[in-house]
């Protein structure tokens, strides 16, 4: 004789087995995905979300929602990214900032490698020394010059303490042997307000966020931070061509996951990133503004911010950071 199962018991039963099956393995990704941005609307690492938020949406089949999570150059977002579910449809941007220059000059709420996953490089981008159209200094020689003879007393805007515009800067200063007064905003977009309204005298800004400005007269651009000459900007010298031999200073922003994160998931994640980052109209938009789209796997990212790590940290420690 067979056993017959109540049907009430088979349904408790099913509904039992799929709750037990991780939302990680059933169809990825299975509702909207976040994108955490440590920084306000109209900053560099908010422009990059919002020109890939449509690629990822059509390739991901849900909706991809940017999060502006602003402060703390960037910890803030990584603390709300470490305390999200670990099941791929959170995500972040990694930095020099919050993954490098932060946990070397301040205690943070994550362990730059153990609380993440990486998802991947994404771009590269140099900062740009910008002045209000009011400051004496029409190169970067003059400003040098008029920094030397006033130590302490320029002020310059960057989008927050251990930013990678206050690291350029830090950096600058340690090679030109001048002293200015950093003034720390929450995000580049209030920083370039105020510059651009004359509160501020200068910005080491990331250059997608100067692009515009300096080219309808608005700023006055003196030196872009990496090793060659901005596409977005060709006229504009590097700081090496403009008198400080040897230096360069390069921002990148990756994008990396909660720990423990399933592989499967991050693979999807890389995959559909890489495609968006690889393709034409992407790459045009961000070339546009200054940046190189450099999308890669998750080990390659992991082994270029270890390699960022040893190069920048003892700079960092030799540093003012303030």
């Amino acid at each position: 004789m067979k056993t017959r199962i109540p049907a009430a018991t088979a349904i408790v039963a099913v509904v039992a087995l799929t709750t037990a099956i991780p939302a990680w393995a059933q169809a990825f990704p299975s509702r909207p995905i976040r994108m955490i941005v440590g920084f306000p609307p109209g900053g560099a690492t908010d422009l990059v979300a919002r020109i890939l938020q449509p690629k990822l949406a059509d390739s991901f089949g849900q909706q991809v929602v940017v999060d502006n999570r602003p402060g703390a150059n960037g910890v803030i977002s990584l603390e709300i990214l470490s305390r999200s579910d670990a099941d791929g449809h959170s995500a972040a941007f990694g930095h020099i900032g919050n993954l490098i220059i932060s946990p070397t000059i301040q205690k943070v709420p994550y362990d730059p490698y153990k609380s993440f996953e990486p998802i991947g490089m994404m771009v590269t981008l140099q900062n740009i020394m910008i002045v209000h159209p009011s400051v004496q200094a029409k190169s970067l020689k003059e400003l040098i010059a008029l920094a030397k003879a006033k130590p302490g007393t320029i002020n310059y805007a960057t989008s927050g303490v251990g930013s990678p515009g206050h690291l350029a800067t830090v950096l600058f200063e340690t090679m030109t042997g001048t002293s200015l007064n950093h003034i720390p905003y929450k995000g580049g977009g209030p920083a370039l307000t105020d510059l651009i309204g004359g509160q501020v005298p200068m910005f080491t800004a990331v250059i997608s966020t100067a692009v515009p400005q300096v080219q309808a007269g608005k700023a006055r651009a003196l030196a872009v931070t990496g090793a060659r000459r901005s596409e977005a900007l060709p006229d504009v010298p590097t700081v090496a061509e403009a008198g400080v031999p040897g230096y360069e200073a390069t921002n990148w922003y990756g994008l990396i996951a909660p720990a423990k994160t399933p592989k499967a998931a991050i693979a999807r994640f890389n995959k559909d990133m890489v495609a968006a980052l690889d393709s034409a109209d992407v790459r045009q938009q961000l070339r546009d503004r200054g940046i190189e789209s450099t999308p890669g796997t998750p080990d390659a990212f992991t082994r270029f911010v270890r390699e960022e790590e040893k190069r920048w940290v003892p700079i960092i420690r030799k540093g003012k950071f303030e």
